[in-house]
């Protein structure tokens, strides 16, 4: 039974390095992958981002355009009545 032990060890160390060679382009091949959902990633986030953007700054025709006045006739006396007493 020992030497069957003895006997396996010494098989499996004979094709260690070939198994780590083999792992490691398993390693590898994950790295591809994750460079590649990376670069899809990046470019739908783009993609949803320029959509955005375009919708956003795309005027709408049907838009109303309500313009408003504002009577600032109150805030003009009160900011020159603290310029006369700042002078005094």
């Amino acid at each position: 039974m020992s030497q069957e032990k003895v006997d396996q060890y010494k098989k499996n160390k004979a094709v260690r390095g070939k198994n780590k060679r083999k792992n490691k382009n398993d390693e590898s091949m994950t790295l591809v992958e994750k460079l590649g959902i990376t670069i899809v990633s990046l470019l739908l986030v783009g993609w949803i981002g320029y959509s955005v953007y375009q919708v956003v700054t795309t005027p709408d025709e049907n838009a109303e355009v309500v313009t408003t006045q504002m009577d600032v006739t109150a805030i003009t006396d009160y900011l020159s009545s603290l310029n006369t007493t700042d002078a005094e």
